[in-house]
């Protein structure tokens, strides 16, 4: 039986290189690539692929986010992250959201292939150095600590009234500094969590629960 497969990652080359990963293995269908997770979810509820391969950090809607409303609107459809964050939070997000597998950027391509025909077959499938981590933090009690913790105290607060919809000029009100450190702190914030805009770590504060609250505009 051929497994469809649908790729979302906003990187071109990404789409590129997996679309010619793809076509290249026995018993594979690309029906699509798409750039957003917004055209992911349009796409999977439309397409009613096998397999979505989703990457976590894209504008607008986040892999995450689309994962959840893929596995609501398309039940059938699995879902494989193929990302570059590693880190706990992520993976639980994506866990959490109804991923079957995680899978790091850079996994060589018979590790690749491995995955995508394990989710799509109803696996669990976590790519090498993961699939240790994801048992024992299933396996013990999670201790709950600050969201993003890559990130600094100061950093979290700017991070989630940026992700409430502030500019710059009203985080420093808010925070009683001056613009200049808000974009510092925020250029801080897009290195530490690997993203390469502001939207991609609105989307990855939002996935860790910041940016929930109702902040005043200020001025």
């Amino acid at each position: 039986m051929t497994i469809r497969v649908l790729v979302a990652d906003d990187h071109s080359i990404v789409r590129e290189g997996l679309r010619a990963l793809i076509e290249g293995m026995d018993g594979f269908e690309l029906v699509g690539a798409v750039q957003s997770g917004d055209a992911a979810v349009r796409e999977a509820v439309r397409l009613r692929p096998d397999l979505v391969v989703m990457d976590i950090a894209m504008p607008g809607l986040s892999g995450v986010e689309a994962t959840r409303r893929v596995v609501r609107g398309a039940p059938e459809t699995r879902v494989l992250m193929l990302t570059m964050f590693d880190d706990d939070d992520s993976v639980l997000a994506a866990m959490r959201a109804g991923a079957s597998g995680y899978v790091l950027k850079g996994a060589d391509p018979g590790d690749l292939e491995h995955a995508m025909r394990g989710v799509a077959a109803g696996q669990a499938v976590f790519g090498a150095g993961l699939a240790r981590r994801v048992l024992g933090l299933l396996a013990t009690p999670r201790v709950e600590g600050p969201p993003l913790p890559v990130l600094t105290a100061r950093e979290r607060q700017v991070l989630d009234l940026m992700a409430a919809g502030l500019g710059n000029a009203s985080i420093a009100h808010r925070l009683q500094i001056s613009p200049n450190t808000v974009a510092n702190h925020a250029s801080n914030i897009l290195a530490k969590l690997q993203v390469s805009n502001r939207a991609g770590a609105i989307a990855r504060a939002r996935d860790a629960g910041l940016g929930g609250r109702t902040h005043e505009s200020g001025p």
